[in-house]
């Protein structure tokens, strides 16, 4: 059919599985908001929990760490557990993107959406 791109020519099979990409992305998309993950810091005493998408849904903080002298050490507490819990979040999208072009017959590490 297209003979200059040999073992790619058929056209209608290339989009068919482009589609078929496109499906599952959307799906997993939606699948991240609902997966949560939590993040810690301070040995768990502050806990912030979001979506696998980064979304923050809560934030637990232990009552043993107010002190009206420690305000900069609980905002930096608060600050590490959201950190911690995008940075879950973020591997867990990757991880179940990994799954998913893995799937598809890509490279696991393979970058997308492009």
């Amino acid at each position: 059919m297209l003979k200059g791109l040999g073992g790619l020519g058929d056209m209608a099979k290339m989009m068919k599985a482009a589609q078929e990409m496109q499906t599952k992305m959307a799906a997993m998309q939606e699948d991240m908001a609902n997966v949560i993950v939590t993040g810690e810091s301070g040995a768990g005493l502050v806990k912030a929990t979001c979506t696998a998408k980064g979304e923050l849904k809560s934030l637990d903080i232990d009552p043993s760490i107010f002190n009206g002298d420690d305000k900069e050490v609980v905002e930096d507490l608060i600050l590490a557990a959201i950190k911690d819990a995008q940075a879950k979040a973020t591997e867990r999208a990757q991880a179940e993107m990994g799954k998913l072009t893995e799937g598809m017959g890509l490279p696991a590490d393979m970058k997308l959406p492009f």
